[in-house]
């Protein structure tokens, strides 16, 4: 039997649907019952809806000890999807608590319980700094502690410590770090937030550059690795690395609306989260533009696939097309 943690976001919702469509047997965690409407409503998108049902849904926060302690009754395999995602300040502590100390518990059960591999689904954001002589991100470039990551991206890499404990522990263990995951069925998180920005006539655009994928080959990239003899390593998952002026023209280009034609420099964005910041004081309200918002917009990270693709032999889907083919959803 297969865990995945976080079965109702993206990653987990797609991941549990690839591992059912292979013949796996599926239990998934949950934290709220409304929110199990949301894979249900991606199988549908799918045109799988009859697999639904196979799902064993477990209601367990990461942070809920004796919840998690059930759920991992007769686990083989763990997928670690679960994780909260925010650039607020504001949500320093939770970010710690639930990705960190969330997935430490994950660790121990899957340590207390046995398991034979756990997978940690991370982020790019924990890859390291580059040095002046450096081009491409990959698996071994060295995190800087003296560089500024946002909290998002501290709390992952203190999970990946986490996972890496675990490994010393006698655990068998894989960490993938996936780009920017585009894919369908989520409009009010990661990318579908694009989407709905440029549907509702985004101006701005700015020239900052990222790794992206689409969620189809994160989620096979990720069975392979697990189902492989390949353990106690980590994964870059990064299809290509283009600006955010070009996947915001390729996703106006499918909406077919007004592609954003203003560019936002590095100097009104640092202006626009000091002003944001400002105006949350004042009137207490959410923020809507913050430092680690501002400062990934226009970095120009580049991420190497190298070791992934040379692992699997792997062919990933192309960015602009894989757009154009979610956009009927």
């Amino acid at each position: 039997m297969i865990l995945v943690t976080g079965g109702t976001g993206l990653v987990g919702a797609h991941l549990i649907l690839h591992l059912i469509e292979n013949g796996e047997q599926v239990r998934a965690t949950y934290r709220k019952t409304e929110s199990i409407e949301k894979t249900k409503s991606l199988f549908q998108l799918y045109k799988k809806v009859e697999l639904f049902d196979q799902i064993d849904w477990y209601q367990a926060d990461i942070i809920d000890v004796p919840a998690l302690s059930k759920a991992f009754k007769e686990i083989n395999y763990v997928y670690h999807c679960a994780a909260l995602i925010s650039l607020d300040p504001k949500d320093e502590a939770l970010l710690r608590k639930t990705n960190i100390e969330g997935t430490a518990n994950i660790v121990n059960f899957c340590i207390a319980n046995n398991v034979e591999k756990l997978c940690f689904i991370s982020s790019i954001a924990t890859l390291g700094d580059l040095l002046p002589n450096e081009k491409f991100v990959t698996e071994e470039t060295e995190w800087n502690p003296e560089n500024y990551h946002s909290d998002y991206a501290i709390s992952k890499y203190g999970a990946e410590m986490e996972i890496w404990r675990g490994q010393q522990e006698g655990l068998t263990t894989l960490i993938v770090n996936p780009g920017v995951i585009i894919g369908p069925g989520f409009r009010e998180q990661g990318s579908g937030l694009l989407f709905q920005k440029v549907e509702e006539g985004m101006s701005f655009y700015t020239l900052g550059t990222s790794g992206f994928v689409a969620v189809t080959d994160v989620v096979k990239i990720t069975r392979d690795l697990m189902i492989s003899n390949f353990s106690n390593n980590r994964f870059t998952i990064v299809a290509q690395n283009i600006t955010f002026k070009e996947i915001l023209s390729s996703i106006a280009t499918v909406l077919k609306v007004k592609k954003p034609n203003r560019e936002a420099s590095q100097l009104l964005m640092e202006i626009l989260w000091r002003v944001d910041a400002f105006l949350t004081l004042c009137f207490r309200k959410k923020r809507q533009f913050t430092k680690a918002t501002a400062r990934a917009s226009y970095s120009k990270s580049l991420y190497s696939n190298e070791k992934v693709v040379n692992a699997l032999n792997f062919k990933f889907v192309d960015i602009h097309q894989y757009i154009e083919e979610i956009s009927k959803f």
